[in-house]
């Protein structure tokens, strides 16, 4: 069976009622509080988001003539970080990076406590990758767009290691403020998949990039092919 695709995923997902999963986990939708899989990935998904825009804001200052690493971290990981950050407030969640707007000194810097060493050490891996050459660097964007799409629709394989179900993220909740929040961020990465692969593609040739993290059929999709 195939899998489903990313795109698919975020259209057919309205017609997964929220009573269906309440009553698969036993509270309402209208809840104010979330259980510990919806309070994980929550959290992981805040430092995600904050991952992107520090590996891009690096490579940005790396590669200063490539404009789409500081558009990105910018224009849209910034607001991504801030968004993750709104939610956990709203369920009365701890921040696990509250000085994360203090740039450049939060820079790579990751302190949760469940999964701060999880981004410590992607954060190094992608800038000493990104670091290599422009190219990679463009490599390392699409990667990342890709696995936050992965991570966010699906569940995270880190959780799934340390004992967390799949699916913990959008597949699972019922709280609309998440499901909201997180269709958005999976948009968001579509676009910005869509742009690294623009800038990689005119080096070596249009139609010739190679998924990364999710499959080749949800890749083209997303890029239209």
């Amino acid at each position: 069976m195939k899998k489903i695709l990313i795109s698919i995923i975020i259209a057919s997902f309205a017609f997964t009622t929220s009573s269906a999963m309440a009553a698969k986990k036993g509270k309402s939708s209208s809840s104010t509080t979330l259980d510990y899989i919806e309070a994980s990935h929550l959290t992981f998904m805040r430092e995600e988001e904050k991952l992107a825009r520090d590996v891009y804001l690096t490579l940005a200052e790396q590669y200063p003539g490539q404009l789409v690493f500081s558009r990105i971290a910018t224009r849209s990981e910034q607001t991504h970080t801030d968004t993750m950050r709104d939610k956990l407030d709203q369920f009365n969640l701890p921040d696990p990076n509250p000085e994360t707007n203090n740039l450049p000194t939060s820079m790579g810097i990751f302190t949760g406590a469940e999964w701060g060493w999880y981004f410590t050490e992607k954060f190094e891996a992608l800038t000493k990758k990104g670091m290599e050459s422009e190219l990679a660097a463009l490599y390392v964007g699409a990667f990342i767009e890709e696995l936050d799409m992965k991570d966010i629709a699906v569940c995270p394989q880190v959780m799934i290691d340390h004992g967390y179900p799949g699916p913990c993220g959008l597949e699972y909740t019922d709280e609309s403020a998440l499901q909201t929040a997180y269709s958005s961020l999976i948009s968001g990465s579509e676009s910005h998949l869509r742009s690294y692969v623009g800038q990689i593609e005119a080096v070596i040739g249009v139609g010739n990039y190679e998924a990364q993290y999710l499959t080749q059929e949800e890749v083209d999709t997303i890029l239209a092919r």
